[in-house]
This record gives structure tokens, sequence and C-alpha cells, in this order.
């Protein structure tokens, strides 16, 4: 789709408008006393199904087939991807990879999982492969886990017109690839990930390792699809779903990765209007998550399903509770920094609106119109907000953006007038005083005018007395190079010509090693066991290399190296925000602290633009 075309949208106006409407009953709901706040599915503007789930530096990211609008199969083209650092608020990254991926395939962009070794991320995801019309798996891999994903291997790893694949890395360094409907398979990968030693094994599928299943004899066990493996306290668990149709959710425990396994019981039963289910389960932030589909958004089904998650515990004895579909979603870790630049498309629920692919990077929202909105939980106002700014654009006159708390008809702290840009993608930025906003309360963003499409929408940030001080001098970069120093070798600058925001960005050249980059000296500024935010935007010259953001710390003579962002990869031609928290600590006296922005690899020259740590 590009990017200036209005005329078409991802989910029909009547899925739209009735999605529109059940956010709306979530918002009574959050009214009442006592009632959960919807926040399940976790995506409301397409369908998805087949979730996922991969923690990585301090972030879930979770994975997802998209089924297409008004489905009567399972058709589906590409892949996405969402991540989190709050398990409430998702960010989406659009679609890193679809069938075009690979050129061997062309049909059934099916369930696909996320696993990453060696610095890199490998996608392994089930496709018709165009010269047999046999289902197979191929592998995509990326340097950074939002993608972009490259065909690893010009072909397929493996097949044998079987679906499903998950990826498992034991304690010892060995990795198996699972998959399989109607049989349950698996070959030990080599370290590379993407090559495999001996043969395709088939896991004897008893009726002790899988259940019994009723009245089907060619197909005795319980065992479905989706096998999901993961290791606990020394124990292997294999969920799956089971006995379709409809499906539930169901575990098997061994003691090594390849069985001999038991069947263990039921984690989900059959619920939730869809007649498939599948599984995800992760640990993140001292909780489990478990993740599902089911047909919940308006105009779902079998064909037109939607991605939700509940957080749970393991019993004492290390067995699954029995866990229910909910609307409520699952309680926040932590909370949202306003003062901080925030994609638009970090979203606990979004009320008409879609995403698409911006022209300054990422993603943006867009084709918004009059009353649709998008709900921000938990966000940290502290003492107080006095400015709201947005990054916009509009081909028409524009609109206003309702700053408004707690619901979509709550109490307005502000209000922006976005006026005419001259394009779609061609952005500014609107500035509004706003004030009654402090404390931690739910963020809405209403969005009001004429009829049809009003603008767009690719960031937002508050400004004022709730802020914490940034502990980087000229973040922003405007005073030049003031502030800044160089970590390892290289030559500092200012770039007036390439800038995320303002009138410029800090430009090191000449770097020698991959951990040089431009640095800050933060030893006075730090206190021991707190926990920093941090914001940086990356530009690299050839767009590839993965940078992060670094603290260096030396007490007592050790030096030690926290990462505080996950290495991301680089939009062509774009920017990339390394955002993230990490917790401080050291023993005995520190006698130097630095902040410095580095990559996994490689010396280009980079920019830096835009940067906070407080």
């Amino acid at each position: 789709m590009k990017v200036e075309d209005r005329t078409t949208t991802r989910i029909t106006v009547r899925a739209r408008r009735a999605i529109a409407w059940l956010a709306s009953i979530a918002c009574v709901l959050a009214l009442i006393p006592g009632t959960a706040k919807a926040d399940n599915p976790i995506v409301q503007n397409i369908y998805t199904a087949d979730p996922a789930p991969m923690v990585h530096n301090g972030r879930v990211y979770l994975y997802t087939g998209h089924d297409e609008d008004g489905s009567t199969y399972f058709t589906m083209r590409e892949w996405r991807v969402y991540s989190s650092a709050d398990m409430v608020n998702w960010t989406d990254h659009g679609v890193p990879m679809n069938l075009a991926t690979f050129a061997w395939a062309d049909a059934n962009a099916w369930a696909g999982q996320v696993v990453a070794r060696n610095g890199k991320f490998y996608w392994y995801v089930p496709v018709r492969q165009r010269s047999n019309g046999q289902m197979v798996i191929g592998v995509g891999v990326a340097d950074s886990p939002t993608g972009p994903f490259r065909d690893a291997l010009g072909r397929p790893l493996v097949g044998n017109n079987e679906i499903d694949p998950h990826a498992f890395i034991d304690d010892d360094g060995q990795a198996y690839l699972y998959w399989g409907n109607p049989g349950l398979w698996y070959v030990k990968l080599n370290p590379d990930m993407i090559s495999y030693s001996g043969s395709a094994t088939r896991i004897p599928l008893t009726t002790a390792g899988f259940g019994t299943r009723n009245g089907n004899a060619s197909r005795p066990t319980l065992y479905e699809e989706g096998p999901w493996v993961f290791k606990r306290n020394g124990l292997y668990y294999n969920v799956f779903a089971a006995e379709c149709c409809s499906e539930f959710i169901a575990y098997s425990t061994a003691t090594g990765p390849t069985g001999p396994w038991t069947y263990r019981g039921t984690i989900m039963p059959r619920q939730g209007s869809s007649f498939t289910n599948h599984a995800g389960v992760v640990d993140f932030q001292g909780g489990s998550y478990f993740f599902y589909h089911n047909g919940a958004l308006p105009g779902g089904g079998g064909y037109t399903r939607s991605v939700a998650v509940e957080k749970f515990s393991y019993n004492s004895n290390g067995t699954f509770p029995t866990i229910t579909m909910s609307a409520g979603g699952v309680p926040q870790v932590g909370t949202l920094n306003p003062y901080v630049r925030q994609e638009a498309e970090t979203i606990a629920w979004g009320s008409g609106i879609e995403t698409e692919a911006s022209t300054e990077g990422g993603m943006n929202v867009g084709w918004i119109e009059n009353g649709d909105y998008i709900k921000v939980k938990g966000v940290a106002f502290g003492a107080g907000a006095t400015s709201f700014s947005a990054r916009v654009a509009s081909a028409t006159s524009g609109g206003r953006i309702e700053v408004r708390l707690d619901s979509a008809s709550g109490p307005t702290v502000g209000t922006c007038t976005v006026g005419g840009t001259g394009g779609w993608q061609t952005w500014s930025t609107a500035t509004c005083a706003v004030s009654g906003a402090t404390g931690t309360r739910d963020l809405y963003l209403r969005f009001a005018g004429g009829s049809g499409n009003l603008f767009n929408l690719n960031w937002w940030q508050f400004g004022g007395s709730g802020v914490s001080a940034n502990l980087l001098t000229n973040g922003d970069v405007e005073n030049g190079t003031t502030g800044w120093g160089v970590h390892g070798s290289g030559t500092l600058s200012r770039n007036t010509t390439t800038a995320h925001g303002g009138s410029g960005s800090l430009s090191i050249t000449g770097r020698t090693g991959a951990w040089n980059g431009p640095s800050q000296d933060v030893t006075a500024k730090l206190a021991n066991g707190k926990t920093y935010t941090t914001n940086v935007w990356v530009r690299a010259q050839s767009g590839t290399p993965s940078a992060k953001a670094t603290l260096s710390l030396t007490a007592n003579g050790t030096t030690s190296y926290l990462q505080l962002t996950p290495a991301a990869g680089v939009n062509v031609n774009g920017w990339t925000l390394l955002t993230g928290t990490a917790t401080v600590s050291w023993s005995g006296t520190l006698s130097a602290a630095a902040f410095y922005v580095e990559t996994a690899e490689g010396t280009d020259s980079l920019l830096v633009d835009d940067a906070s740590f407080q």
C-alpha cells in the first residue's frame, strides 16, 4: 500500500466501526467500579493469529500471523511483529516478513516462531512450496528482532507437508526444531540455526504421552498441532493445541527434550469463538504469561482471529493451572514515561485507527476520523505535564487532538490543533498547553474534526514539571557538540543537513572499533540502585549496523558494562529509536561512569540525536 493512498484500509469500514463500538463498551466497563478495563485482544485494528512471544533485552516481542479481512479459510500472506516493555502498551513494528520474502513459496504464511542466537534472529515459518504444493519450513533471518527479515537459505530448511515450527535451545546449546500436524517431528539444529544434523525424527504419539482422543482410530491421541517446547526447573514442557475441532490447549512433560512425554492435562479449555487455538508461553519481569488466540473482535471467528494474553502462576509442583480467556488482559509492568518521545503506534487499545509505514521510519497511525482514539495505559505524569507535542501530517485541513484522561470521554487536559501539512507523509510538529495531567493515569488521545480522514500521527511527547532531569548535556544536539566526547576513537561534529529533531544531529566519523562512539561522563549524576530510562535516536551511515547505548561503570578498579537498550536494526535511510530501562549498581566507590553509543559490529559513521538518560 502506498503511504499516500487513503482509499484502502487494512480492515473493512464495517469492522472498524464495530471495533469502535466494542471499544466504547470497554470504556463504559472501565468506569464501573470493580470491573477490569478491557485490554484483550492485544491488537484491535487487524486480525492476528498464532502468537509466538520472545523475551529479548527487557522487552517482549510478539510475532503473529495476519488473517485477512473476511477470510473463509486461513488466508494469510504476511507476518507481523509487536513489542512491549510493560505487557499492556504494544508497539506495532509492521510487516518485517511476508510470502514475497521466500521466492520459492506461493501461499500460507502460517504459524511461525522466532529465536535469538549469536546476535541474529531466526524466524521459522511454514509456507507452501510453489514447485510441488507441499507445506515446508522456511527460515527468515534478521539482525534485529523487528527485522527486516530475509530468506536465510533460498530454499526450505526441511519439509514433509506438515506445519507449525517451534525452535528451542537447550541449556547445553543444542537447538531443536519441532513441528507437525498430524505428526510431531524434530530435528537437531546445528549452531548456525539454518542447517541440521541427521534426519527428521518422528516423536511417538502415544496415549500415555499425549492423552486419549475418543472416536478417531487414525488419530488416537489428543495432539493436534502447534508444539511449544520450553524448559523450567529441569523439566521439559510441550504445550500444544489438542483435538480439533474446536481445539483446546493441553501439555505434556518430559525429563529430556525429545521425550518420552507424559500427558499432564488441559491448560485452556475450549472457548473463544475460534475452532483453533495456538499458545506461546514466556516468563517476563518475574511473571509468567500465556498467549493464545480467539475470535473476540467483531467479525472474528475461526478464520479471523485475534491474539490475547493472560498472566498466570505455576502450581507449586510445576503443573499449569487452568487458564481462562478474559477481556481484562494482564496487569501493567511498571509505568510509561510520557516525557520521552513515544511512538503513536504504541497502544493499549485503539478505536477506528490503522497503522502504516512512515517515511520518517517505523510506523505511524493513520486513517484517523472524527471520534477515533488511542488509549495508552499507566502513564506516569508525576508532578504534572504542562505541554503536549505531536508529530502530524495531513493532506486535508487536519483536525484536533483532544488529550483526555481515564476514558475517551474523560476530562480534557489539552487540545492540539492540527492543520494541513500538504501531504499524508509531510510531517510537522503541533504543540499545545496541558493542565491537570498529574499522577499515573490512562491517557486517551481522541481525534476530532470534520468528515473523512483527518491526519496521521507519528509520535507524541509531554513536557513539564513532572519530567525527570536528563542526565545528558545537550541531548538534543542543538548546541553543537557541547557536553559530548568520544568513547575510544573518532571525530565529533554537528551535522546540519540530517536531523531527527531540531536543526542538527551529532556526527561521529573515524571510528576504529565497534565500541567507539559519542560519549558523556555521568559519574557524578548516578545513584546506586536507581532505574534509568534511555532514549536515543541513531542513524548509521550504511543503514545496517545494530546500535546500542551502553554504560561503563568503574568501581574499585573494576569496570563493568551495562547495555541500556537492545541492539536494533536501522530502517534504510531512516532513524532507529533505542529505548529501554535498566537499573545501575556497583560495589564500593564509583570512580568513573560513561554513557556512550556503540555498534554490535563495524566502524561505520553514526548520527545521534534526541538522546536522554533519566
